[in-house]
């Protein structure tokens, strides 16, 4: 597809993000079944529940749009959900603290790659006078701030310093 117009930009942006989360949510169920710390736990079921209320929204805009959700694989993720394979999933540990640090790194990468897009997403929306997508998108990218936010106080807690 050639583009042409920023409309065209964010339509390829919103497949890609729908994609970026659908492989994410597959990875990050695997990733919260391998974590042993409760908090992290419930907090990467937090964060596949996020990547699926934002894939709901994500096919709304899509739908709104007359384009396919599904009409992009995203490449990226697909590197960062082969990361987390080989990093946590495929990977041996000698102690389960360990393991949950590795985790909290491999799920904020794919969390960083979301924050970029939905952030991008908003910018385009906003442009584009798209104001109802726009807020949308927003209350994504606040979600997943919110979820990044809740990693990072992990990381910087009991979990890091459990692995040391």
């Amino acid at each position: 597809m050639t583009m042409s117009h920023l409309k065209d930009v964010y339509h390829d942006q919103l497949q890609d993000l729908w994609s970026a989360n659908t492989q994410a949510a597959d990875a990050v169920t695997k990733l919260g079944r391998a974590a042993q710390d409760k908090d992290l736990s419930e907090a990467l079921i937090a964060g596949v529940n996020g990547m699926n209320e934002g894939l709901q929204k994500i096919a709304e805009i899509c739908n709104r749009h007359d384009i396919a959700p599904n009409g992009e694989h995203c490449k990226g993720m697909e590197g960062l959900v082969a990361e987390a394979h080989a990093h946590v999933l495929d990977a041996e540990f000698g102690d389960d603290d360990v393991r949950d640090a590795m985790i909290i790194t491999q799920y904020q990468r794919m969390v960083h790659y979301a924050l970029a897009g939905y952030g991008c997403l908003v910018a385009f929306a906003n442009r584009l006078n798209e104001d109802e997508d726009g807020a949308i998108l927003q209350e994504c990218l606040d979600n997943t701030y919110d979820g990044d936010r809740t990693m990072t106080a992990l990381a910087t807690g009991g979990i890091n310093a459990a692995a040391a």
